[in-house]
This record gives structure tokens, sequence and C-alpha cells, in this order.
């Protein structure tokens, strides 16, 4: 009989074969779950076999056949034919009651039970782009349903690409989207403007991209690794009356921590609106 308890061995189907399901899916073989238990239904025929060729998993066309017989479901579509997919994989999800997960911004899980026929153990989560090199950030929410075993499936399968941090509310979801779902795109931007600023001030682009790329790696490493809060690494660099407090003192003056509330409430706000917006 099938250990359901089996980490390396359980039956997980993806649906949608794209980058972030391609992230999740090396993870996992590469962490030693078995390929062949894992099958993944996309439509574009190249992703398919691409899919199957990299890591060997079972491909299929069609949700509901990668679906039958999983233990995990992990829906990896775009949240505009998220109701469509749900209901197309309503009758496997009723006959086999398998853990679904989600990583579909906005979309509730209310809304994923109803359109899956209800009764269904939901997890949510909102991974990030850097779990395409097994560093992102998820943040996972569970409905009522999920007992403690598909916890630690769900864990296991998002764990794949990166950490992973349980969120007890949902309507703090979309809080997480604002930190790390979009969290990779506010560093990006400050990168490129350090990276534009030393340009400005005559140094060459190659290496102000190299320097700003690898001061922002190794800040990011310093955060992780070293245990300390981020005020006190920050006060750990800054000298009084130095060339950091000089910056700092402009950032302050211009209003940075104002600029970044203002940031994050948008895209909490507008997480709230594409929720509202995808209906009942």
């Amino acid at each position: 009989m099938h250990d359901p308890t089996s980490s390396s061995s359980a039956r997980i189907a993806f649906v949608g074969g794209g980058n972030m399901a391609r992230s999740l899916i090396g993870g996992l073989v590469r962490q030693g779950h078995d390929a062949a238990a894992i099958r993944v239904a996309e439509p574009n025929a190249d992703l398919r076999q691409a899919l199957a060729r990299d890591f060997g998993v079972a491909v299929f066309e069609h949700g509901r056949d990668a679906a039958a017989g999983a233990e995990a479901v992990l829906l990896a579509v775009k949240p505009q034919v998220m109701r469509p997919v749900c209901e197309s994989l309503r009758e496997v999800l009723q006959a086999d009651r398998p853990l679904l997960i989600s990583i579909a911004a906005g979309i509730r899980m209310d809304q994923l039970d109803a359109w899956c026929g209800g009764g269904v153990a939901v997890v949510r989560s909102m991974p990030n782009t850097p779990a395409l090199i097994g560093a992102g950030a998820s943040g996972l929410c569970a409905n009522g349903r999920v007992d403690a075993a598909q916890r630690a499936r769900a864990e296991q399968i998002l764990g794949a690409a990166g950490l992973t941090v349980w969120i007890e509310a949902e309507e703090q979801m979309d809080i997480v989207t604002a930190i790390s779902g979009s969290g990779p795109a506010y560093f990006f931007l400050l990168v490129e403007a350090l990276e534009d600023a030393a340009v400005a001030e005559g140094l060459p682009r190659d290496a102000a991209r190299l320097l700003a790329c690898q001061t922002a790696l190794g800040a990011g490493r310093m955060l992780r690794e070293d245990g300390e809060a981020p005020a006190q690494l920050r006060q750990r660099v800054t000298s009084p009356n130095g060339t950091t407090q000089a910056a700092l003192d402009r950032f302050a003056a211009r209003g940075l921590r104002d600029v970044v509330a203002d940031a994050v409430a948008a895209a909490t706000q507008r997480g709230r609106e594409l929720a509202a917006k995808s209906g009942d």
C-alpha cells in the first residue's frame, strides 16, 4: 500500500507548466522526489516536451488527466483562467479529495473551494520569481480542511524553491503579495537606480552593474545569515559624518520610508481589488 507520508513518492500534479511550475518541479527532483510521481498538465506542446525531457515527469494536455489519483494538485495558471480550470477539475477533485494548492494572486480560498465543488482542502500560496533559482520566498495560508500532513506536503512542495512562511489570516496574503510577491521588482529598481547613479557620476556601466548587483547579493546574504535586525546591520556600516551617513540623510530628507510605505500599501490594495474583481 502507498505510504501517504513518504515525501519522495507522493503523487503531485501540476496544472500549468510555466516558469514557476518548472522551478518547483526542478527543486523537487533535485531534492530526491521521484520524477515518475510528478504529473504535469500543460496545453503548450513544446513546454510539455521540455518538461518531460528535462525532468522525466509525466506530461498531459488536460488538467483532469494529470490530477487523477494525485495527493496534491498545484494550480499554476493565471488568475484570469482560474475559474474555468477549477471547474474542469471539479469531478476529479470531488472524487479523489487531494490537497489543492494555488499560487495565483488575488484568488481567495473560498472561491477556489466553491469553483471546485466544495469541501476541498485548500492552501493558497504566493511564491516569488527568485524561486526560479531556488531562492524564493512563499507565504502560505490554509483553510480549515487542511490537516497537519497536508500542511507538511505544501511546505515540501513550495519549499523546494526556497523559504516558506505560514500566514494564519488570509486577508494578510495581500500584504505577502506586496512584500515578497512583488518585492523582487522593488530591489531590481533600487539596483537599477544605483547603477544609473554611478554611471552619472562617471563610473563605466559594466563596473557599476557588477558592483551594484554584488552589493545587493552580499547585503541580502548578511540579512539572512548574520541574525541581526536590518537596523543593526545598517548602523554597523554607518560611521558618524561619513559617506554612508550622507547618503542615508538624503534618503531620510526625501522621505524614503514614506515612499516605501505608500508603495506597499498600493500593492496591497491592488491585491484586494483583484480578489474582488475575480468574483465569486
